[in-house]
């Protein structure tokens, strides 16, 4: 399914919340869940700087949901984030029943990018989604989204 202007519109708050991280000392990274029709359900920002690096948005869709949300609405709700899910936050999603994904940058290009930079990998490999989730329905990236999300990244990982 191509990404709509609604969906460019969750995806340009999903990278607000990703600069709110960034301006907190944290990595750049936002997400959010809706409901079937559109309305924000749920947002969060990455929150890794204390020390644990399990503290993803995505991930904590997936507590927020399965506590909140039947397993019907879980699959009819999607996610946005600035960036395609890790594998853990992939898994998550699965496990829990999330809709589909939205995404505006993905793991292959914040890959390429590090490289670029010369900056250090993460610690996990940078999968697509449906290697770990088979059955999730993706989209993404967002191309008009790819030089803000860059420039994030670029503030945050390059040397």
């Amino acid at each position: 399914m191509p990404i709509s202007d609604d969906d460019l519109a969750h995806l340009s708050r999903c990278v607000d919340l990703a600069r709110t991280a960034l301006a907190d000392g944290d990595e750049p990274f936002g997400s959010l869940l809706t409901d079937p029709g559109g309305v924000v359900l749920f947002e969060d920002h990455n929150r890794v700087k204390g020390g644990d690096a399990t503290r993803h948005p995505e991930f904590a869709i997936a507590r927020w949901a399965a506590e909140q949300l039947s397993p019907e609405m879980r699959a009819r709700s999607p996610v946005y984030t600035s960036g395609e899910h890790c594998p853990m936050c992939a898994a998550a999603h699965a496990w829990v029943g999330l809709g589909r994904i939205v995404y505006a940058a993905s793991s292959a290009q914040l890959t390429q990018w590090l490289r670029e930079w010369g900056a250090a990998a993460p610690p996990v490999a940078a999968l697509p989604i449906t290697e770990v989730a088979p059955d999730a329905h993706v989209d993404g990236p967002a191309p008009e989204l790819a030089e803000e999300v860059k420039a994030l990244y670029a503030t945050a990982f390059a040397g």
